[in-house]
């Protein structure tokens, strides 16, 4: 949520704020806004919309200066307009702030400040920080910084300029993400990496409760009581080319389209079928330790959720330990007890999601192992967890989460495969055949994706009903979810995830001639209990869109249409079942004209409350 960038160099600051502020346009907003020093003043633009209006104000009134800060707001305190974006200002507009996050005590460091004569513009909790600074500043921005930030409670990232020491920049972060971008003669502050991916590869990632400076040569962190932070810079392995859309319509069509490769990226690296092994390398736990766990627990959000509950089936099938998955949300603020043979799981595509963060501290605090199960390199998430596997799928602009989610189930995959080994359940046989159908998939991806137009033509017979039912059972139950979730995101249309059993416990209520209902029917254990779902339903004149294994003509007599996918080991069918549905998700949503990569209310990444 809010994207923040910074720069500091020798070339003109606007261009490259606000092209770097394009990149993190998948992390939703409402407004954006950018200032510069320039010829030791502030000069400032900011209104409410999209970025594109911003640049076109820049074209009318250009900004010069080699140093500025620039911000994407997503509301939580005031509505989005030209007084509530970013960013904000102290009362001699001698201070430039954007922010990132939540301060939870605004209106106690308000009403300080205003008795101090402090006058405030704004219906933001972002606007208490400049003027903060203001009553701390004695000639040392950082060290104003520094202890204001002492007085502030609650979630920030910042960046921070002042017009009396044109050659600094200054930025904190404490629950929200925040990087440096080490250039040549240049240095950037950003929320993330593609925002600076086209100036440089080279990036420190900030930890809590630390200050950054930065001039154009130099970068100093400290604490917040100015004791110095020694930190490594990392190198981004990505390219820049890799968070554009390559010829795609769409972000979210390039990263589907994007799921075989990836897949078949993580299986080279991560099996050895000949050998019949699972590296699963950084994951933290010896051998021992994976023996003598009792349970395990995973955490995650809306689509990582999904992934946790595929995880939980399959961990529970091949390693024979109990699994329990929870919504960060709730578990966060639950006392779910833990033991000392509990393995903790925290899945977040971006390493920053607020709730899975603090459910892991809390499960850290009662001295539980934690493995994470992650997207990007160096993230919060990643580095206060015991462990880490990286599911390594490049980057993903596309709000609507897809090649994040396949990546995290077949992560589980190997996790489940990796701890059933390790605990005897699992013989060598087996898993050698698991390993070598693991294998076929992607390209088992590439021909669903190769019949996209199938899938496209029944979205165009669809897209104008007003609700939409999915079902699935077992494994692909989480799919039902899945499914739902990536069609209410982008195309706005309400729609509902059901385990099929469930249906005559209240669903089928709903269930008339308007409503679409997706079975996820490949073949399975359940399939037949699956038909006797689809027959309830067509006989209360709901219309039905199954996804069924290739051969299974039966099954049209019974629906009113097919998505066929190939056949596959049960275990891995829902990274093939999940294809048909965010490509029909994709498809309603384009009919029906909505901004696919960019859906109203929705953020990439959720970093407050």
């Amino acid at each position: 949520m809010c994207g923040i960038t910074g720069y500091i160099g020798k070339e003109d600051a606007a261009p490259i704020l606000v092209r770097g502020l394009s990149r993190l346009e998948y992390r939703g907003y409402d407004s954006a806004g950018i200032s510069v020093l320039e010829n030791g003043r502030i000069k400032s633009l900011k209104m409410p919309g999209k970025i594109r209006e911003l640049y076109d104000g820049l074209k009318k009134k250009p900004l010069s200066g080699n140093l500025g800060i620039a911000h994407t707001r997503w509301a939580t305190h005031g509505i989005p307009n030209y007084i509530n974006a970013h960013p904000h200002y102290d009362c001699k507009k001698e201070i430039a702030l954007v922010h990132n996050g939540i301060i939870e005590n605004c209106d106690d460091l308000k009403r300080r400040l205003q008795k101090k004569g402090h006058k405030f513009l704004s219906d933001t909790d972002t606007e208490v920080l400049p003027h903060l600074i203001e009553e701390y500043y004695d000639g040392n921005l950082e060290e104003a910084v520094r202890k204001a930030l002492k007085d502030a409670q609650g979630s920030y990232a910042i960046a921070v300029i002042h017009r009396s020491e044109p050659g600094k920049l200054v930025g904190a972060r404490n629950g929200s993400p925040l990087i440096v971008g080490l250039g040549e003669g240049e240095n950037f502050l950003a929320s993330d990496c593609p925002a600076i991916m086209d100036r440089t590869r080279k990036v420190i990632f900030v930890d809590d409760k630390e200050v950054i400076t930065l001039t154009d040569r130099t970068v100093s962190i400290t604490d917040l009581d100015g004791r110095k932070a020694h930190k490594k810079a990392t190198k981004i392995d990505w390219d820049i080319s890799q968070a554009e859309k390559g010829g795609f319509a769409h972000f979210m069509l390039k990263e589907i389209y994007e799921q075989p490769k990836v897949i078949h990226k993580m299986l080279s690296a991560r099996t050895d079928i000949a050998k019949c092994k699972v590296r699963l390398d950084g994951i933290g736990l010896t051998l021992k330790e994976i023996r003598e766990f009792d349970n395990i627990m995973i955490s995650a959000c809306g689509t990582a959720y999904h992934a946790g509950l595929v995880g939980e089936y399959l961990i529970e099938k091949f390693a024979g330990i109990p699994v329990e998955v929870d919504v960060s949300s709730e578990l966060r603020y639950r006392d779910p007890v833990y033991s000392r043979k509990t393995l903790f799981i925290a899945v977040s595509q971006s390493g920053e999601t607020a709730d899975t963060l603090a459910a892991l501290r809390e499960a850290r605090k009662k001295g539980v192992k934690a493995v994470s199960i992650c997207n990007v390199v160096g993230s919060t998430i990643v580095r206060e967890s015991d462990g880490v596997i990286y599911t390594h799928a490049g980057p993903e602009i596309g709000v609507a989460s897809t090649k994040a989610y396949t990546a995290q189930v077949a992560i589980f995959i190997l996790l489940a495969l990796y701890i059933g080994a390790a605990r005897g359940r699992i013989g060598r046989k087996q898993l050698k055949k698991i390993l070598a159908e693991f294998e076929q998939v992607p390209g088992h991806m590439d021909d669903i994706l190769d019949g996209a137009s199938a899938i496209k033509k029944c979205a165009e017979k669809y897209y104008m009903l007003p609700c939409f039912m999915y079902i699935g059972r077992g494994v692909n139950y989480p799919n039902a979810f899945e499914g739902a979730l990536k069609l209410k995101e982008i195309s706005y249309i309400h729609a509902e995830g059901y385990g099929a059993g469930e249906m005559k416990h209240g669903p089928i209520a709903l269930i008339e001639k308007n409503m679409a209902v997706v079975a996820i029917t490949p073949q399975s254990h359940t399939y037949d209990k699956m038909i006797s779902n689809i027959q309830e339903i067509r006989a209360r004149d709901g219309k039905v869109i199954a996804i069924a294994t290739e051969g299974d003509v039966s099954v049209r007599k019974h629906v009113t249409d097919v998505l066929y996918i190939p056949k596959t080991e049960e275990a891995l069918s829902p990274l093939l079942t999940v294809l048909p549905l965010q490509l029909l998700a994709y498809y309603i949503a384009v009919y029906r004209g909505r901004d696919v990569d960019q859906p109203r209310n929705l953020a990439k990444s959720v970093t407050v409350e």
